[in-house]
């Protein structure tokens, strides 16, 4: 059996116990069931992804590629422990640019922001959002494969089975 020198083999399991930590938080993140999924995105949205959300109509992101990673990078902190494939597919929200404008979204696959006229086809499922987006009192709608979630000024979610 090998003796500590110098305190060299006490290093050693520190180091390990601080992988194994890692390792722990990523699997826990990958084993959220359908249930805690659900628990956690009905839970009150931050005010700091609220506004980063309602800065869609300011009109900088059509031309700044940074002002539009802020927007995705937003949505990932407000989700730090949600894998990719329980993140919404994109944000959906009444448009304020004025007529023919009527909805905006943000793909966050494409990194895309795109406004939409009155009649336009919205694309991946986001169409199911439309009238919702265009009620004053939701502040923006997250659209998943699955659901949308409505999210108002203040936070407050729910969520609509489709």
């Amino acid at each position: 059996m090998a003796r500590a020198l110098l305190g060299v083999l006490n290093k050693a399991p520190q180091l390990q116990t601080k992988i194994q930590s890692q390792s722990a938080a990523s699997s826990t993140r990958s084993k959220l069931d359908a249930l805690a999924l659900k628990a956690r995105l009905r839970q009150k949205r931050s005010t700091n992804y609220i506004n980063a959300m309602s800065k869609l109509d300011a009109g900088g992101h059509v031309h700044s590629q940074t002002q539009t990673q802020a927007l995705v990078d937003a949505m990932y902190a407000e989700f730090p422990d949600i894998q990719i494939e329980g993140l919404p597919i994109g944000i959906i929200s009444k448009c304020y640019l004025g007529e023919p404008f009527e909805v905006h979204t943000l793909d966050y696959a494409g990194q895309i922001i795109q406004h939409y006229k009155k009649g336009a086809t919205l694309p991946k499922g986001m169409e199911a959002a439309r009238s919702l987006a265009r009620q004053p009192h939701y502040s923006f709608i997250e659209v998943y494969t699955d659901k949308l979630i409505t999210v108002t000024q203040s936070g407050q979610t729910a969520i609509i089975d489709l």
